[in-house]
């Protein structure tokens, strides 16, 4: 057992995010395991590029209200105790609305080379409006 207890939050990188995006590793991928997992949090209007997984992501929103998008144009309102399952190379975005904060849980297995992440262009202001635009449930 290794019991962690002194794991420091960082500023996420501007070339992967748009806005104040702060992380926090619970996991890092370090073989035999291949779990990379951490708490992201995303101030109003915040969110990351787009990018894909090798062999997916599950998030779990902890708190707040974000939106998750993909290329075709779907995008789902997400709340504090859902939970979004990104299949393998979707690409894919997420992050805040442009009024509330959002967390969530970050989980991807790696591909053996890292966490097996695909990192592309910014989300477009045009795209991130027509997301929120898109009606909640």
């Amino acid at each position: 057992m290794e019991h962690v207890t002194d794991t420091p939050t960082v500023k996420a990188p501007a070339e992967r995010f748009t806005g104040d995006v702060f992380l926090h590793p619970i996991a890092t991928p370090a073989e035999p395991a291949r779990l990379a997992a951490a708490l992201v949090r995303f101030t109003p209007g915040a969110r990351t590029h787009w990018h894909s997984h090798a062999l997916g992501q599950v998030l779990h929103i902890t708190d707040g209200v974000g939106l998750v998008g993909t290329r075709d144009g779907n995008v789902v309102r997400v709340r504090a105790g859902e939970t979004v399952k990104c299949p393998a190379g979707e690409e894919h975005w997420h992050g805040a609305t442009d009024a509330t904060l959002m967390a969530h849980l970050a989980m991807v297995v790696g591909d053996g080379s890292g966490d097996g992440t695909s990192w592309l262009e910014p989300v477009t202001d045009e795209q991130y409006a027509a997301a929120l635009a898109t009606p909640g449930r």
